[in-house]
């Protein structure tokens, strides 16, 4: 949750406090700057400005009409005769009343019964005042408001007191019969006030402090039933802002009173250009202070507006269907605004999954994601792979990015791809720096002992084999789910992938070359020998590459498609989304370090064999051309004079040229080392990482068949 800055609010005019006699406390300010240009030489009897008489001085009979006329007064925060209203400078809410000292103390004590309530409506009035102007915000508005109802209410029943007085039917006895049953009220509601003085409360926290107290009056129906009525009126203006957002996505929030902030510095366009874009998660987001009985439903409330203001960018207009019930105006116990809100957060929900899916193809976008950048689809990658072969094995600074692009728009349009209508927004990219430095600078992606980046050295020959990559065009509002970030763990896989696929493509080229000289009597050179280590990397890479395509993509990707068909919100969406990437690097083994630099040695191993092994055997031997006379007599004559001549010859060069021999016998031992290595780490980090049991029976019994 973040607290945001209040906005800025209309000043009030100058001339509302400049000129007293429009605040309402003209008769005090007035009647205390003349009684203090005139209190030098006055006696403590005669301390009231105009008095030649203590109160004393009067029995007891006139001095009750004295003290109740002066009462009368106070009740509405007038000074009267002998009755003195004091402030303490800088504490406005610290209120006395001082009495004259001669009189009687029967009536003394029945007056300062009465004072509470004088107290309360000053507090009560000066909070009206104060908390009226713009900068209070629209809450303590209608609060204010409120109360101004209620003191014209409590000035009425003052007015029929005096009208009583005038006409010699109250006593002081009378009066504070008639004052106590509005003490209680009165006093609860100065408490309240007070409260919110003194803590400048605003927005949500006066709501909160209003149920607050009158949860603590569960004994005195009549003033919790008061409170409550001004927690309802407070309410209105609030729930007033809340309906616009959970209706149509609006914050019409000019005082900066409401639970939800909005960060209009976070644009749209970052989902699709930023790694670590925080568009989704904090363009909208809960501020502190959010109201008691909005506590439990704070998320949904936010989840609806948000909802609703994607549908707006997308330039699709809804509004939430609105009846006589749907009004958000009481909060009561009968919890209607919460079944209001429900119905509102499931009519977002309902509508924006059914645009994203319907209109804007959700599910499709993502087949064609996993068709390019999981070859789900591989014929165009192969069609790709061979045309574009010179321009991937330079060396980063040379590749030509817009070459590699149009090469691929080639082998899109002349493979099945071209019917996919999604084929258009893929594109090709070279990062520049391999797989392993990669994950070591993504930190958010949960790797397990990833060394730092000066620890990873880059390869000094790597080229666009290691760094190709593809990448796709998401528009608005795909991108909420397809992210840049979600985008970015497609293409880790998709890099993984590649370079496996290239790693076969090579080994297969090698035994090709094994195939070609087959039928040559090779018996006591290493060739056999190579022929044998050729189809073990065979076995590892293709078993590699079955796990991670059917052991792995495959059923990930068919338990995220059953889940979103159930989604019920895009957050669901969103949810599941991440949690297919996430499980999928993790089960590639690209979140587990150890395993994948062991693989991408093995993989390197297996490149430098399949180099090594075409060039020393196309070079040592002739292979017989397939372009001979098409006579068949002719053609075996040919063959056999072939294979006795290359039968001399390649025996004669293959025991005279050792190098050939160790290099073989080189390789075969660096694999099988690193691939009894990998058998060990596998075995472990199967018990806890279950997945990788498939995984390490095929690489054991690589191992075992050797």
């Amino acid at each position: 949750m973040e607290a945001a800055p209040l906005p800025s609010c209309p000043s009030t005019p100058r001339w509302n406090v400049e000129r007293p006699f429009l605040t309402g406390r003209f008769h005090q300010e007035t009647k205390g700057a003349s009684r203090l240009a005139g209190t030098k030489g006055l006696s403590l009897d005669s301390f009231s400005p105009g008095i030649d008489k203590a109160i004393g001085c009067y029995d007891a009979a006139v001095q009750e009409l004295i003290v109740i006329d002066n009462l009368m007064s106070a009740l509405v925060g007038i000074e009267g005769q002998y009755i003195l209203i004091k402030r303490v400078h800088g504490k406005e809410d610290e209120i006395t009343f001082q009495i004259d000292a001669s009189m009687d103390l029967a009536l003394q004590e029945r007056a300062k019964w009465i004072f509470p309530l004088c107290e309360s409506y000053l507090l009560i009035d000066q909070f009206v005042e104060s908390r009226s102007q713009f900068k209070s915000g629209v809450v303590n508005h209608a609060f204010a408001a409120a109360l101004r109802a209620l003191l014209l209410d409590y000035q009425a029943m003052v007015a029929q007191l005096e009208h009583q007085f005038r006409l010699g039917k109250l006593s002081i006895q009378g009066l504070w019969f008639y004052c106590q049953p509005l003490m209680g009220s009165m006093q609860a509601l100065s408490t309240v006030v007070k409260k919110a003085s003194a803590n400048n409360f605003t927005g949500s926290a006066v709501l909160n402090l209003l149920q607050s107290q009158a949860k603590a009056m569960a004994g005195d129906s009549a003033v919790r039933s008061l409170l409550e009525k001004m927690t309802h009126c407070a309410s209105n203006a609030y729930l007033g802002i809340l309906e616009r957002w959970v209706y149509e996505g609006v914050i019409d929030d000019p005082y900066g009173e409401f639970f939800i902030a909005e960060n209009k510095s976070l644009h749209k366009e970052s989902l699709t250009q930023d790694y670590d874009a925080k568009y989704w998660r904090q363009r909208y987001s809960l501020k502190e202070g959010i109201p008691s009985f909005l506590a439990n439903i704070a998320g949904t409330i936010l989840t609806t507006g948000k909802y609703l203001n994607v549908m707006r960018e997308c330039g699709h207009n809804v509004q939430v269907p609105s009846s006589k019930n749907s009004k958000l105006m009481n909060f009561g116990s009968n919890h209607q605004y919460l079944e209001c809100i429900k119905a509102a957060y499931d009519f977002a929900s309902s509508e924006l999954l059914n645009l994203i899916k319907e209109k804007y193809d959700l599910m499709g976008k993502l087949r064609s994601l996993k068709h390019y950048l999981l070859l789900d689809q591989g014929d165009f990658l192969v069609h790709f792979t061979d045309i574009a072969r010179d321009e991937l094995t330079k060396k980063l600074d040379e590749i030509s990015v817009e070459k590699l692009q149009s090469l691929l728009d080639l082998a899109l349009r002349t493979t099945a791809a071209a019917a996919d209508p999604c084929h258009e927004d893929l594109t090709c990219c070279v990062e520049r720096s391999s797989l392993l430095k990669t994950l070591g600078n993504l930190k958010d992606l949960g790797t397990r002992a990833f060394p730092d980046n000066n620890d990873l050295e880059e390869p000094m020959s790597i080229t666009g084999l290691e760094t190709f990559s593809l990448s796709y065009k998401v528009q608005w509002p795909l991108s909420i789910v397809i992210s840049k970030k979600a985008l970015t763990k497609y293409q880790l896989i998709f890099r993984f992938l590649f370079h496996c696929k290239h790693v076969d493509r090579q080994l297969c080229g090698a035994w090709q070359v094994h195939q070609g000289v087959r039928a040559l009597n090779m018996r006591g050179t290493a060739i056999p020998r190579s022929a044998l280590l050729c189809r073990s990397m065979l076995k590892f890479i293709n078993s590699l590459l079955h796990y991670l395509t059917f052991e792995v993509l495959e059923p990930n990707w068919h338990m995220m498609y059953n889940k979103m068909q159930t989604a019920k919100s895009i957050d669901e969406v969103i949810q599941y989304h991440d949690l297919f990437l996430d499980k999928c690097l993790k089960e590639c083994l690209l979140l587990l370090p150890e395993l994948l630099k062991k693989v991408e040695r093995l993989k390197l191993v297996c490149l430098q064999y399949a180099a090594a092994s075409q060039w020393l055997i196309s070079s040592s031997i002739d292979i017989p051309k397939l372009e001979e006379p098409s006579d068949v007599s002719l053609r075996s004559e040919k063959s056999k004079q072939w294979r006795s001549r290359s039968q001399s010859q390649a025996v004669k060069m293959m025991t005279q040229n050792t190098t050939v021999t160790e290099s073989i016998l080189k390789f075969e031992r660096e694999f099988n080392a690193e691939l009894q290595s990998l058998g060990p780490i596998l075995s472990s980090n199967s018990q806890a990482e279950p997945y990788l049991t498939h995984l390490a029976q095929w690489i054991l019994g690589i191992r075992n068949d050797q």
